[in-house]
Parts: structure tokens; C-alpha cells; sequence
């Protein structure tokens, strides 16, 4: 009897070895992931929490084990908030180090420069990893730029971002201006900005730009800026044809071929170099510019020296065929 009660403890003894041994290699095995996965971590998610959708993503094969052994070898670290990439064939070990002090996934949304609004809401509304609705936002309060989220998060959230941005962005710019700037005030900073982002391309061009406009706006000339005459008509997304006459002529809040001074609002988003040349737009006596078929401008300080530019504009598009 003494000799099949020792037989029974060592049995229980090297069952009970053999589930620490498991045990312990379970916490840095390879883990059951047969691919990469990606896992999210709201805010204020507990270790328990993660454990769940660790198991229910296929990362581990028990959320109680994984809770278990990252309580007892995983130190006090707390876990982040993020989504994380879980690579395939993760440990348990490697999957809380993710969890406590990896690098979060980074999923960015872009805002070209010269966006206008109506496109920014499109483009946030596309975007299937983001979540709740938005309204269009108002013109010329967003800063072009590339903004990192996070999978589920609200759009809200994400354009709110966007604007706060650009009223830091505007705020300092607007007190480094240069004296000779002809913006009164940072909205009509945002306004003459928004319409040299859309007439050139170029940086190097843009305080050029800036400073014909400024010109023009001085001495009681129409900006006559032919984005401004689309804008109107389509909110600032491609007209997708020429100009028609009538549309020349149209007089309302935003054609300045029909008036004298600035539109009564923006007409896209502009980015900070365009607010920095209208801030600090270049000393010329430019008056005019016009496409000199390589993708940038000539200026003119005299109608004359413009009409021939325009001359010459034009004998490039007759030998493209463009006419």
C-alpha cells in the first residue's frame, strides 16, 4: 500500500512538473497566428480586456492563459491604448511587450494642399476606418497636411484635428507678418492664400503670385483669378471644360472678374506656404502673369509687356493644339 501511495505522488508529481514546464514554455512559444493580425486597444481597456480580443482574434489560444502568465511574468507595465500588429506566430511573451511598449500602427489620412472643402468631406467620409458622419466643413479651415488615426475613430475627432491645425498654423504666421502684406486680418490672410494656391503650383512661384495680387488689391484692380470664377459653380471641384463667357461675367460673392477686392470667402484650403507668401509677398511691380507652357509663370509690369506674354502663351497652345 506504502510502495502504491508513492507510485501516486510521483505520478502527480511529474503531472505536476510537466504543467509548469507547459506553462512556462507557454509564455514564449510560438503563439497560433497563422498570419499577422491587427488588434485595438480603445482607452481604458484593462490587460483582461486585451486577453479577450487576443483570443477572439487567434493571437492566443486561451484569454485566461495569456492573462494568467502575463500577470506573473509580465511585470507591472500597463498596456497601451492603439492598434498594434500582432506578427504572425507571436508568443505570448512578444504579444504583451507589443501591448506594453510597441509601436502603435499608423494610419494616415492626406489633405493635398489646395483642397477645398466639399473634397476634404468627401475624403473623410470614404474612408472606411473611420466612423459617424460630418458636415462639410467651412472653407479654408482645414491645413493641408497628413494626420495619423486610429481604426474606429470619428471623423469628428480626426477634422477637428484638422482645424485646430490650422488656427495654429494661421496664428503664428499671422504674427510673423511682414509690413508690406495687404491682408487686414487672418481670414483675409486665408482668402488671398487660397487663391494663389490655386493659381500656381510652384513654391517658388507663390510669393511672386502673392505679390501681383497684392499689387492689384492696392491700387483698386480686379483680382481677376479664374478659380474664383469656378468656385461658384462647382464648390471648387474640376469644372472639367473650359470657362464659358457668361460665367466671366457672372456677378456674385466670388467671381472677381465682376468685382474689385477679394471674394467673400475662400475658395480652398490653402496650405502654409500660400499663407506665408501672402504674408510676406515678394516687392515687385508685377501687375500680370500668365502660363509660359513649362508649367510655371511670366510676369508683367505693363499691360503691354502682358499682351505680348499672352501672344507667345498663346502660339504654344495653336502648336499643341490646343486651339
Amino acid at each position: 500500500m506504502q510502495k502504491f501511495g508513492c507510485i501516486i505522488l510521483a505520478v502527480g508529481l511529474a503531472v505536476a512538473a510537466f504543467i509548469a514546464f507547459r506553462f512556462v514554455a507557454g509564455w514564449t512559444e510560438q503563439g497560433p497566428a497563422k498570419q499577422d493580425i491587427s488588434i485595438v486597444v480603445p482607452d481604458g481597456a484593462t490587460l483582461s480586456d486585451a486577453a479577450v480580443m487576443l483570443k477572439r482574434s487567434g493571437a492566443v489560444l486561451s484569454a485566461d492563459a495569456f492573462l494568467t502568465r502575463a500577470k506573473i511574468f509580465g511585470g507591472g507595465t500597463s498596456i497601451k491604448a492603439g492598434e498594434f500588429v500582432i506578427p504572425a506566430g507571436a508568443s505570448n511573451s512578444d504579444i504583451l511587450s507589443i501591448l506594453q511598449g510597441g509601436k502603435t500602427l499608423t494610419r494616415l489620412i492626406t489633405i493635398p494642399e489646395g483642397m477645398p472643402s466639399i473634397l476634404v468631406h468627401e475624403r473623410l467620409m470614404a474612408n472606411e476606418q473611420l466612423t459617424g458622419d460630418i458636415k462639410v466643413p467651412e472653407e479654408g479651415s482645414v491645413l493641408p497636411d497628413s494626420y495619423a488615426f486610429d481604426k474606429g475613430e470619428r471623423r469628428a475627432a480626426v477634422l477637428a484635428r484638422m482645424q485646430a491645425a490650422m488656427d495654429k498654423e494661421l496664428a503664428k504666421l499671422w504674427a510673423e507678418r511682414a509690413p508690406n502684406t495687404v491682408a487686414k486680418s487672418p481670414r483675409e490672410a486665408i482668402i488671398l492664400a487660397s487663391i494663389v494656391e490655386k493659381e500656381t503650383a510652384l513654391p517658388s512661384e507663390r510669393q511672386m503670385v502673392a505679390g501681383v495680387y497684392s499689387n492689384r488689391l492696392r491700387t483698386n484692380m480686379m483680382l481677376q483669378a479664374d478659380p474664383t470664377i469656378i468656385y461658384p459653380i462647382t464648390r471648387g471641384k474640376p469644372l472639367g471644360r473650359r470657362i464659358r463667357k457668361s460665367e466671366i461675367a457672372a456677378v456674385n460673392d466670388y467671381n472677381t472678374y465682376a468685382m474689385v477686392g477679394l471674394p467673400k470667402g475662400p475658395i480652398a484650403n490653402p496650405g502654409r506656404l500660400s499663407i506665408a507668401a501672402v504674408l510676406h509677398p515678394a516687392q515687385t511691380k508685377a501687375l500680370y502673369f500668365v502660363a509660359d507652357g513649362k508649367g510655371g509663370h511670366i510676369f508683367a509690369d505693363t499691360y503691354q509687356q502682358h499682351n505680348e506674354n499672352v501672344r507667345k502663351w498663346f502660339e504654344i497652345r495653336r502648336s499643341r493644339g490646343e486651339l
